[in-house]
């Protein structure tokens, strides 16, 4: 079971973040760059069948989910590449 105070800290992460990448284009950058090389990792180690324990824990991330995670995170790359790179906001009047 997951105590009660990391779920709060997760959640307030979690939309620190997301203010974050909605009020800064530069944020939004960042994301895409993260998220590039996370996918890119991610997608190594389901590629090489690689399972990872986390530290910690008795939990092993098997491939499968590596994989899901980097299909996760390549379309979330996506998304942050082009709100901050190919998108211009509209200017306020």
């Amino acid at each position: 079971m997951i105590p009660i105070w990391l779920i709060i800290v997760i959640v307030l992460y979690a939309l620190a973040v997301l203010y974050f990448a909605i009020k800064y284009r530069e944020f939004r950058k960042f994301l895409a760059g993260s998220f590039f090389v996370s996918s890119g990792v991610l997608g190594y180690l389901w590629l090489s069948n690689t399972s990872i324990p986390i530290l910690g824990t008795r939990f092993v991330e098997t491939p499968a989910l590596s994989g899901v995670r980097a299909i996760v995170h390549f379309i979330l790359f996506l998304l942050a590449f082009y709100f901050g790179f190919v998108h211009k906001a509209k200017k306020s009047v």
